[in-house]
């Protein structure tokens, strides 16, 4: 009984962390390599539930090891697409001060920065600024935006499409 809880509970950690990769993939776009990995998912997620279902053993622990894995599969799937899988932001900063510097500085590290002027409810004149980013460099944007303007608003998006455009090396 121990062995079979085991198998179940790694066995769907597998197919439920190959579940949301697929997600992640159809999302952005790539449909012939998501429905290869749904392959292998409901393969392998129909041979433990039949393994599962077909037990003499009336367990709790088998359910328990089930749904601890669809848990930790989850877990690791989400884990898994957001260290692995390419994507871009589109980050809009509003300033609060410090404009020119931070745009100064978030050009000389590389990014591309457009710029409008903005008036917002209560501190008047401010700027809005718009970056497309690689997702990965998403923390050190951050970092810089905050050293430089602690109270900066900023809104992230992930973007589906982009088409021309400048983007780091």
């Amino acid at each position: 009984m121990l062995l079979l809880c085991i198998k179940i509970f790694f066995v769907r950690i597998l197919d439920v962390s190959l579940g949301t990769v697929r997600t992640v993939v159809t999302v952005k776009g790539r449909n012939f390599v998501a429905a290869l990995i749904g392959f292998v998912e409901v393969f392998v997620w129909f041979v433990i539930v039949q393994e599962a279902l077909n037990t003499d053993s009336r367990s709790l622990w088998v359910a328990v090891a089930y749904a601890g894995g669809f848990a930790t599969g989850t877990y690791i799937g989400g884990f898994l697409s957001s260290k692995f899988i390419k994507g871009n932001f589109g980050i809009q900063v509003v300033t609060s001060n410090n404009s020119m510097k931070l745009i100064d500085t978030l050009r000389k590290e590389g990014f591309a920065v457009s710029v409008i002027d903005v008036k917002g409810q209560i501190e008047g004149s401010k700027h809005m600024l718009f970056l497309e980013i690689d997702k990965f460099r998403f923390d050190h944007v951050k970092r810089v935006v905050h050293a430089i303007d602690p109270k900066a608003f900023l809104v992230v998006n992930e973007t589906k499409y982009v088409q021309n455009g400048y983007f780091t090396k």
